[in-house]
């Protein structure tokens, strides 16, 4: 897929707030600093679209970004920021939950995971969440570029063995680097394929 096209839609903080026209939705998410942003810029080609900070929890809103006049790519905040105040945990939890559960418009879900480390409890409780519901979801390890290939495929392969503890199968995964580009035609190619399947 070759975006032509990519610019900031809305943002919201309630799921009868989305702005309109209702298109399908490919959203993103994970634990706050998991370079989510940096990733979406990638994608897009344009360093500046969503906005990128040191500072984690930075993303307290819903953001849709126009594709193409066709699709949404959707920045969801970030799960699991301890450091944030309760309530806004809270909020920030129910607006995630509200998104996943009661958007009709939603084909995929990007999960992130940083691929240096193990999987985290929020990212364990997260995809439990999402099992649970039913709700279509892919893996996406960033930050490929700083371990070196070996390292990287027993990091993932760790990964990979517990959810099988859980799961019958795992969901689809893509490594990426939002410093090299790895990854980018990939995920790109996979949406298109799911865009085309729901347009037939």
């Amino acid at each position: 897929m070759k975006i032509t096209g990519a610019k900031f839609a809305g943002s919201s903080a309630r799921i009868e707030a989305r702005p309109e026209p209702r298109l399908p939705e490919f959203a993103f998410i994970g634990r706050s600093n998991v370079g989510k942003s940096s990733l979406i810029n990638m994608l897009c080609d344009n360093r500046k679209l969503a906005m990128t900070s040191s500072t984690p929890g930075k993303t307290k809103v819903v953001n849709h970004f126009l594709i193409n006049d066709k699709w949404y790519l959707v920045d969801l905040p970030g799960y699991g920021y301890a450091r944030l105040p309760g309530k806004m945990r809270d909020s920030l939890k129910s607006m995630i939950s509200d998104y996943v559960l009661r958007s009709g418009e939603l084909v995929q879900l990007f999960v992130l995971l940083d691929a240096r480390h193990d999987l985290q409890n929020a990212d364990r409780e997260f995809i439990t969440f999402l099992g649970e519901n039913g709700i279509p979801f892919a893996l996406i390890y960033t930050k490929a570029d700083k371990m070196g290939p070996e390292a990287l495929k027993a990091q993932i392969r760790r990964n990979e063995e517990e959810l099988l503890q859980q799961w019958e199968s795992l969901p689809p995964v893509f490594v990426s680097s939002s410093a090299n580009g790895k990854g980018r035609d990939e995920i790109l190619n996979y949406i298109r394929d799911l865009f085309n399947s729901i347009k037939q």
